[in-house]
């Protein structure tokens, strides 16, 4: 009996985090295009602004309804300080930058690297976690795949390319990721907060340090359509809300790296509501790119050599 009801439960934490990734990956990737539409009547500090300060508006009311604690541990909220500006302040802003000058389908794109970023600086955060012989072929290939996404040739023989400001401070945005998913893996895997508060947290840290830079990358007119404000709310609530609750679950019960695959699946959510409802194209080089970037991290985790041993015949 005992043994059955472990199952159980073990089965219905699998599901829940698989569940988490899913909504995860769909969430972030029509994420690309609520920035671009609230870049219609913001500017893109605003809209990093707007969507991180409605996001932590969303996990403090959920805080408070659930009676939570919160934490009184000063490192507990100086590391989530760090975690939120390097996941949610310096990446949202630098995606939103990015994407005044480059399409919602190519930064969902780019954003496919987070997890070959996250390979680049473990042995930096993680020193005790030396890279594999097979991580280092994948964070090869990888790198191969965010050359070909930039196009650097375009430039150079035809002056046809993406921005090449926009494409770095996409990247830029990823390295953050990368970044912020490792050093919370470090600092914070055996606090003992659940993942509400843990991202609650991290978003009122990161709505402070928005607030400081505000003056710097906040100024603009404001032009509050009904499209900009849906969006708005959409990208706070859910994708800068709700979602780093599943991200922090996630990260949690399966580690940074295989956490950070869910970029595997937000290029196609990113590119299909991009060219849906923005009519945005792409070029040749851009998907190509990103096939790349994941099948470097394919390579990274040894799936590759998976399907290369030969099946053992049942008897």
């Amino acid at each position: 009996m005992l043994p059955n009801l472990i199952f159980m439960t073990t089965t219905r934490k699998i599901s829940g985090v698989t569940l988490a990734y899913i909504a995860l990956a769909f969430v972030w990737g029509s994420s690309f295009l609520f920035m671009k539409i609230g870049l219609e009547g913001l500017s893109a500090g605003q809209v990093a602004l707007g969507r991180i300060a409605l996001g932590a508006l969303a996990l403090v009311a959920i805080m408070v309804f659930t009676r939570r604690k919160w934490p009184r541990e000063p490192r507990v909220w100086l590391h989530l300080a760090v975690v939120g500006a390097a996941m949610c302040t310096v990446p949202f802003t630098l995606f939103a930058w990015a994407e005044t000058m480059i399409p919602s389908t190519v930064a969902s794109i780019v954003n496919a690297s987070t997890p070959i970023m996250t390979l680049l600086l473990t042995p930096l955060l993680l020193p005790t976690e030396k890279l594999s012989r097979t991580q280092r072929f994948g964070l090869f290939i990888g790198i191969i795949g965010v050359i070909v996404l930039v196009g650097p040739w375009r430039m150079i023989m035809s002056g046809d390319s993406v921005s090449l400001p926009g494409m770095l401070a996409a990247l830029g945005a990823t390295v953050c990721y990368g970044f912020g998913g490792l050093y919370m893996r470090r600092f914070l895997a055996g606090v003992g907060y659940d993942s509400i508060t843990i991202a609650a947290v991290q978003m009122i840290t990161a709505t402070g340090l928005s607030l400081l830079i505000a003056p710097l990358v906040s100024l603009g007119p404001v032009t509050l359509t009904t499209p900009v404000v849906l969006a708005m709310l959409t990208l706070g609530i859910l994708g800068s809300g709700i979602a780093y609750i599943w991200f922090t679950m996630t990260v949690r019960a399966w580690g940074a790296a295989r956490a950070s695959t869910v970029t595997y699946l937000t290029p196609v959510v990113g590119v299909t509501f991009g060219a849906l409802f923005l009519g945005e194209g792409v070029h040749w080089n851009e998907p190509v790119g990103g096939l790349i970037v994941i099948l470097g991290i394919v390579a990274s985790q040894g799936l590759l050599e998976r399907f290369r041993q030969p099946a053992v015949a049942v008897q």
